[in-house]
């Protein structure tokens, strides 16, 4: 152990004869919780001496423990580098589970072949193969030359195998993305105290004995034991089942629990946690590995995967019903041909005969259900779930990556969502001085009254969770709120440390920032004993609501009359119409002897000190974004917790606020009646100083409206809309643990663009489904009525295709067909079209007119070929010759999918470039040069199994040729009008409709007079031609706009002698006196035309 040391002489080496507590007795300590084990220990002081741990200090980053005996030996590289805290982990465990155990690649092989038709299947090819080796030593073969007839038996075997094997290795690559997709999902950072500084470490590196900073919205990851903090709050109930929220606190604080369990959420208030328990030894570690083997861990179906196992379930009846009639028919073909006979064949004969029979019908049930479907779908999100990482997606449900492509409303944040999240403090106000920008800064600080620079300085560094560390990169950089990181950032430009600030002014009480109450607030010590000092940091206008006085430009605190209060309100616009965030601070001197409430901190009576403005600019590609999700029918909607003039000027940057469109507060928002709410929601566009609830009452209204809902949230009170909304997307950096819990999908870089890519890839996902549903579906068709039609026409009762062949077949349509045409990346055309309801059919009209006109086609072709290839291919009528036509007739078959294949890449009837972007799919090239190649090889070498024989030169390019005709009939399906009408079907469009966008961008940019005064005079127009068109009808037929669209006023001027009322969307009539129209109408007409095109004007201007 010495010799491994040597090398480490330069690092602080502790000798250590052992840890002062055992593993088992921490766990033990907190299942169940027992204060006194914790007693016994010498309480927190004598627990961090048994974990050899300075609780101000934390853990040493270069520590070595040696001498262990418990541990055993250690190689240099477990106690050097990235070993660092070996004898820790090797002692009390590593934090993180041992990887469950998946299924080997034979177990998967064995599930593949426990299908219930390729039981049936082989069991027929075995008893095929004991009946061919009877016939070939004992029956009516044992005198040819050749043995041939256990062949087939071994073939169909054989080709079970193989699809079974290919089956199992599409499933074990499946399984190893989701297993990387899921150690992705629980790998975060959290913060400890290390080397006396704080710092961010991954949640795996955690090691007992480290300090834990917890906060609101931190989900623990390890079991501790509360050391320090203010007012901490946790939820347990996910570990212990207890609804009630529970207060955290020392072992001698009555009342209060010194346990923190893995798995417990933060509600509020921060703190400070020694870890003693990782892994398998944490609470919730223990149910997790109490959990395994219990269930089968199988990932639950998306709604997309429902939908196909229906379909699945319902194509099969029928393939199971075609190969039943089949069987029928053939069987009784053949014994009514049989007892025509002069001789009645032997048994041996008959039962093969039978055997055959069963072969060809049971491989018409393998090809006909398509169990290739469910499968597409896991493929497609595999590996749209795989790729959506690099776009900046993590998705933590496979549900959600679906249902995004059918999103029609966004509700996303600013911060950090649509801004960059680097902030910095711009403009700034004090003591009747104001600063201009950034460059400014120090001059600033230096000119203001030493009073209103220590308090700006105090104030920005100890009200705030925000530190000074070390970032994923290395590099040194504030960590925490990116709005307190700026004010950190501002005071060290201006040559304050906020480390000595912070331990000069010790927190005496802390109330955490949060999204409802838009404020932070803490006590320090004052500047005599007899007193204490609170500082606020906020919203501005709710800490200038609270405030009374104000700092002066000498430093002197002065009441704060009517008329400063305007002037620091017109700061406070001016900033934001700057598109600024906008804070103030504040503070109050109380007696130290206050009594405090642990809920709300007592921000009446403040002194201003301080108004900052921040900027936060655009990202770049936020416009193009926003303009693509209106331009794909969605709807984007801004809600932030900034003031209303900085919101609005933010939207109208990214172009979210439109003209027409209408911003509103959240208070305002939550004082509307629901019939309110859903009135203003086609044109809400903006929502600000929301809180978490106006997000869930907002989703809810939408929802209400069959909307597709996705929403970001990052705080803890988020989760509940998170939850609620079809799709919640986290924010991957300013996320708590909390959401991101809640959280469908996480946005790793916080960036919109990344929800403009989900959907892309949502919508790739249902589209790739149904191209794989459109090309299944066709083969299925073809492949059952050839094999019924020949098998019906042939004199031997055999289809033209052999079960063999069928089963090859069945592999071309199921696992490689989903691989080449589930694989595909979104396409631009993907945001040119409006969602696709939830509840839309998975086959649309266009897709049926091109799976049976295509199925006919194949079908025709390959009969065809049957009745009249021998004159077209000059072939003899011979055993030789009619194997050649078989051969033939089989790579048609096969190259007739391979370009319809190409055919199926695009569904849409508008698209006839089937080769767009095709050099970038790789998945499909690389799947049809596979199937090409191996049909080669089949057809040239596999002439026992398959039935083949190689052809010639000019029979391959012919067959390639008629194989090629799927895509000219594909294009031309894709001009045709449309019949469906005719047929009682609905195109795609129609479904569409109902997913429309709430307004268009046309309607959108239109204003309500505009829309009054072409309603009132489209309402003429309809009434003008009805009474021209019925000049001697006592009363005339008319309709006019609904009532959303013209007011009851307007109406009843309009119509005051209406019996009847009508809306647009109403077809019942409105009976009316036509001299009545136009002695009654005229004066109220040209009041009203006057009137509305007056407000139109009005508002055209504003």
């Amino acid at each position: 152990m010495e010799s491994e040391t040597t090398p480490l002489l330069d690092q602080r080496i502790e000798v250590v004869k052992n840890f002062g507590v055992r593993p088992e007795y921490l766990t033990n300590m907190l299942d169940p919780k027992d204060p006194q084990s914790l007693k016994k220990l010498g309480g927190i002081e004598g627990l961090c001496q048994k974990l050899l741990v300075d609780p101000t200090f934390g853990l040493r980053n270069d520590e070595l423990l040696t001498g262990n005996s418990q541990v055993g030996e250690l190689s240099s590289a477990e106690i050097s580098g990235a070993g660092k805290f070996a004898i820790r982990r090797k002692y009390f465990g590593r934090n993180e589970l041992p990887e469950s155990i998946s299924a080997t690649f034979f177990e998967l092989v064995k599930e593949a072949f426990n299908d219930k038709t390729m039981i049936l299947l082989s069991v027929a090819a075995l008893i095929s193969l004991l009946v061919g080796i009877y016939e070939d030593y004992y029956g009516g073969h044992k005198d040819d030359p050749v043995k041939v007839g256990w062949v087939e038996g071994v073939a169909i075997m054989a080709a079970v195998a193989v699809v079974c094997f290919t089956n199992a290795i599409n499933d074990y690559n499946k399984e190893k993305q989701f297993r990387k997709l899921n150690a992705k999902k629980e790998d975060r950072n959290v913060k400890v105290l290390r080397d006396g500084r704080e710092e961010e470490v991954g949640v795996h590196d955690l090691v007992v004995g480290d300090v834990l900073l917890i906060e609101p919205g931190d989900i623990m990851a390890v079991d501790g034991v509360y050391l320090s903090g203010h007012e901490v709050v946790c939820d347990e109930s996910s570990a212990t089942g207890e609804s009630d929220a529970i207060k955290k606190g020392t072992l001698d604080e009555e009342g209060r629990d010194p346990f923190v369990l893995s798995g417990a959420k933060v509600l509020s208030g921060v703190g400070r946690v020694v870890v003693v328990a990782v892994g398998k030894n944490s609470f919730y570690g223990k149910i997790m590995m109490a959990m395994r083997g219990g269930g089968s861990g199988a990932t639950a179906e998306t709604p997309l995967q429902k939908k196909l196992d229906t379909l699945s379930e319902e194509i099969a009846k029928y393939g199971i019903s075609a190969a039943g009639l089949l069987f029928m028919s053939l069987l009784l073909k053949y014994l009514m041909q049989s007892a025509l006979l002069d001789e009645f064949p032997p048994a041996e004969e008959v039962f093969s005969h039978i055997v055959n029979i069963a072969i060809e019908c049971i491989t018409v049930v393998v090809v006909a259900v398509p169990e290739g479907l469910p499968m597409a779908v896991t493929i497609a999100l595999a590996y749209a779930t795989t790729q959506m990482i690099k776009d900046g997606n993590l998705v933590r449900q496979l549900a959600a990556c679906e249902t995004m492509g059918g999103a029609t409303a966004v509700c996303t944040d600013k911060t950090g969502t649509l801004t960059q999240n680097r902030m910095t403090v711009v403009r700034a106000s004090a003591a009747e001085m104001e600063m201009e920008s950034s460059d400014e800064a120090v001059a600033f600080m230096t000119k203001l009254p030493e009073k209103v620079s220590e308090l700006i300085n105090e104030g920005s560094a100890v009200n705030s969770a925000a530190f000074e560390g070390t970032n994923e990169h290395g590099r040194i950089e504030f960590i925490g709120s990116k709005s307190e990181c700026a004010l950190l950032e501002f005071i060290k430009r201006c040559g304050a440390d906020y480390r000595n600030l912070r331990a000069a002014h010790e927190p005496l009480f802390v109330w955490p920032f949060s999204s409802e109450k838009k404020y932070m607030a803490t006590v320090v010590a004052g500047a005599y004993e007899s007193e204490v000092r609170l500082h606020v940091k906020g919203a501005s206008e709710i800490v200038l609501a609270n405030c009374t006085h104000v700092l002066d430009g000498n430093g002197q605190t002065i009441a704060m009359t009517q008329a400063m209060r305007v002037e620091l309100e017109r700061n406070i616009y001016r900033y934001a119409r700057k598109a600024l965030r906008t804070f103030a601070l504040a503070f109050r001197t109380m007696p130290h002897d206050t009594a405090f409430d642990p809920e709300n901190a007592p921000i009446a009576q403040l002194t201003w000190i301080s108004l900052m403005g921040i900027m936060d600019p655009l990202r770049p590609s936020v416009i193009d974004s926003v303009a693509d999700c209106h331009r794909a029918g969605v709807f984007v909607r801004m809600i932030t917790g900034d003031n209303i003039e900085t919101a609005e000027a933010i939207a109208k940057n990214a172009g979210i606020l439109t003209k027409g469109g209408r911003s509103i507060t959240g208070p305002e928002w939550r004082a509307l009646s629901p019939e309110a709410q859903h009135q203003l929601l086609p044109r809400l566009q903006v929502m600000a100083r929301s809180s978490p609830l106006d997000k869930q009452i907002l989703v809810a209204r939408l929802q209400e409206r069959d909307e597709v809902v996705a929403m970001t949230g990052d705080g803890t009170n988020d989760a509940p809309a998170l939850k609620m909304a079809d799709v919640g997307f986290s924010m991957g950096i300013a996320g708590t643990e909390v959401a991101k819990e809640a959280s469908d999908i996480i946005l790793m870089d916080d960036n919109f663009s990344s929800i403009v890519q989900a959907l892309k890839w949502g919508r790739a996902v249902n589209v790739s489904v149904r191209k794989f549903l459109q090309f299944q579906l066709t083969v299925n068709i073809t492949a059952v009525l050839l094999t019924f039609i020949s098998s019906l026409v042939s004199s031997s009762g055999e289809s033209v295709l052999t079960a063999v062949q069928l089963l090859w077949v069945n592999m071309i349509m199921d696992t490689l067909a989903a691989l080449a045409l589930a694989t595909e990346g979104p396409t631009a055309h993907l945001l040119e079209r409006l969602p696709i309801p939830k509840n839309a059919s998975l086959i649309t009209f266009e897709m049926w007119r091109m799976i049976t006109i295509e199925a006919a086609f194949q079908v025709a072709v390959n009969l065809v070929l049957l009745n009249k290839g021998h004159a077209l291919f000059k072939l003899p009528h011979t055993p030789e010759g009619n194997r050649v036509l078989g051969t033939i007739i089989f790579n048609t078959f096969v190259f007739l999918q391979v370009f319809n294949e190409l055919n199926c890449r695009r569904i849409a009837p508008s698209q006839f470039n089937l080769l767009e972007n095709i050099l970038h799919d790789h998945g499909f090239l690389y799947v049809q040069l596979c199937i090409v190649v191996l049909q080669y090889l089949i057809v040239t070498y596999g002439g026992l199994a398959f039935s083949t024989t190689p052809l010639t030169g000019s029979q391959w390019i012919a067959t390639i040729l008629i194989g090629s005709l799927s895509v000219p009939v594909g294009l031309l399906v894709r001009t045709l009008p449309d019949f469906g009408v005719c047929f009682g079907l609905q195109r795609t469009e129609s479904a569409e409709q109902q997913h429309r966008p709430t307004i268009t961008r046309s309607e959108m940019n239109r204003t309500q007079a505009a829309k009054d005064v072409k309603n009132v005079l489209k309402f003429f127009s309809r009434v003008r031609s009805s009474m021209k068109a019925s000049k001697e009808a006592s009363a005339t037929a008319v309709t006019y706009p609904s009532q959303e669209a013209v007011g009851s006023s307007e109406r009843n001027q309009l119509l005051p002698n209406t019996t009847a009322t009508s809306s647009a969307n109403d077809t019942s009539s409105v009976t009316q006196s036509p001299l009545l129209y136009s002695a009654t109408t005229s004066a109220a007409t040209a009041s009203l035309v006057g009137k509305l095109a007056t407000k139109y004007r009005e508002n055209d201007s504003q």
